[in-house]
């Protein structure tokens, strides 16, 4: 999903053409310029030289996306312009090949986001099932807008669209940055309000969540137990190609 504020950063189809090396833009005070000095920390530059192993020589473009993954690992959630210009050297192509990317997938951050950045996912299962109420809660309880960060710079809340945890709707993933360029990325599972809000008070405290479904369900088996299947599948059918042959 293309935000408006992704697409707006690089609205400027000469920049596309020439980079942005000229660009500079600041959120929530923190300066956000081309010509700002970034590199990969030498513990992760093992990891980058690891994906960029993975191709040939001539195809190092195919790298783009995992040295995204890392740059906004290492950033804290959000990747700066001056990352992506080292990238894009790192990957020998053009600026505007990192841009055009990092621009089409929403998983990719351009601003900062909180430590615990939360996603919540707006799909038709999940919007049935109540993440428009998860969403605004989380937002009021937060003081916060989508896309807003918390003055204490703990959280940011945003939608999400399909997660592929449809039987569990409602559902809000933790994209954790507390600890760059650690990171996890885990799918709270069937929560009410009344839990996100929790949730959050309990991340305040150093505490995290259970993983998964809040009811404790299993895969997509029913919360009372199974309907079908109850017993273990009889093995599928083999011929007997010894017999056949004999007669």
């Amino acid at each position: 999903m293309m935000k408006a504020a992704r697409i707006g950063l690089f609205r400027s189809s000469s920049a596309l053409q020439v980079g942005l090396t000229s660009r500079h833009i600041e959120w929530h005070n923190v300066r956000n310029a081309a010509s700002d000095p970034w590199d990969f920390s030498p513990e992760l530059y093992p990891t980058v030289y690891k994906e960029l192993a993975k191709f040939p020589e001539t195809k190092k473009q195919s790298a783009i996306m995992p040295l995204l993954h890392i740059a906004q690992r290492q950033n804290g959630g959000w990747i700066p312009l001056a990352a992506m210009l080292k990238i894009a050297e790192i990957c020998e192509v053009p600026q505007k090949r990192v841009f055009e990317v990092s621009t089409f997938y929403c998983m990719y951050n351009h601003k900062p986001v909180g430590k615990y950045h939360l996603q919540v996912c707006v799909t038709t299962p999940c919007m049935i099932r109540g993440s428009d109420e998860l969403l605004h809660g989380l937002c009021h309880h937060l003081g916060v807008g989508e896309e807003e960060v918390t003055p204490d710079g703990m959280f940011s809340v945003c939608e999400m669209e399909c997660m592929g945890c449809c039987v569990h709707a409602p559902m809000v993933c933790i994209a954790d940055y507390s600890d760059p360029p650690n990171y996890k990325y885990d799918y709270i599972e069937e929560l009410t309000l009344e839990q996100a809000i929790e949730m959050v008070e309990n991340l305040r405290k150093g505490i995290y969540p259970t993983v998964g479904s809040q009811l404790g369900r299993k895969s997509s088996i029913p919360i009372n137990g199974r309907t079908s299947l109850t017993e273990p599948p009889p093995p599928p059918y083999c011929r007997d190609l010894d017999t056949e042959a004999a007669a």
